[in-house]
């Protein structure tokens, strides 16, 4: 009895011992079940806030790739030039000789256009400035005074390091031009064209040569119909708005005179 008494609390002991494994071993099932659940969790946020992060980064690169692309486009021309990209002019050492060159607004709006140059003190334009409107044209004359040439160059060997630039600005309707335009508005401002000075050998003659005659003088009977004052077709209005056209005129002048002449005969 006494060796079945003393085996009773060891066999409870042993039970325990079984016993104790298994309930440690559910709790740590279960822990590490939620540890788990959190960890598979902050895996899913991470991937999900990597993801958002690309799509941004790949949005950003984008807009980044759009906008180097923009800048690298050509710039629309809203004026096509005539040459297209030389001022050429009569080689006149000492002289004052002039070039000249086409305008056209060849867009669909109203466009200012302006001229500038690397030597004002030497050179001008006429006009330096104006407003075109859609599918005008004008030609412009260009001034400049030529230097004499030094350490006996040969006069078509030297370079001329004058250059110019032609700048444009759409502008919203038949507006006057104001220098306050360009400086209003610089981020519309476009350069049309940078113009190098070619100089022409007028003892020898070349289709370049003659083109700049031409324009020349189209351009001086341009200046000088603007001078003339506008004829006066329409009625002539005097006085406080009565109108008299010319037959109203010579019929008035005839009956003044039918008028005399019946008192004269009575």
């Amino acid at each position: 009895m006494a060796i079945d008494e003393e085996k009773s609390p060891s066999d409870g002991k042993i039970l325990g011992l079984f016993k104790l494994p298994f309930r440690h071993t559910g709790n740590t099932h279960s822990t590490s079940s939620s540890s788990s659940s959190h960890h598979h969790s902050q895996l899913h946020q991470s991937h999900n806030s990597s993801l958002v992060e690309g799509s941004n980064s790949q949005n950003t690169a984008s807009s980044s790739v759009s906008s180097v692309a923009r800048s690298l486009l050509p710039t629309r021309r809203r004026l096509r030039l005539d040459p297209a990209n030389k001022l050429y002019f009569p080689y006149e050492p000492g002289k004052q000789v002039q070039s000249a060159i086409r305008i056209k607004n060849t867009s669909k709006s109203h466009v200012a256009f302006k001229f500038q140059t690397t030597e004002p003190k030497s050179c001008y334009m006429r006009p330096p400035a104006a407003i075109l409107a859609p599918g005008e044209s004008i030609i412009a004359t260009v001034f400049k005074f030529v230097e004499p040439p030094e350490n006996n160059e040969k006069p078509l060997d030297q370079k001329s390091r004058v250059k110019f630039k032609i700048m444009s600005l759409k502008v919203k309707g038949a507006v006057d031009y104001a220098p306050e335009l360009f400086d209003e508005q610089k981020d519309q401002v476009a350069v049309e064209q940078i113009l190098r000075v070619v100089f022409l050998d007028v003892d020898r003659p070349t289709p370049a040569l003659e083109k700049l005659k031409r324009q020349l003088a189209e351009a001086e009977a341009a200046l000088e119909a603007r001078k003339k004052p506008p004829e006066d077709t329409g009625p002539k209005i005097i006085g406080e708005g009565l109108v008299i056209d010319e037959w109203k005129e010579r019929r008035e002048r005839y009956l003044a005179r039918q008028q005399v002449e019946g008192v004269d005969s009575v």
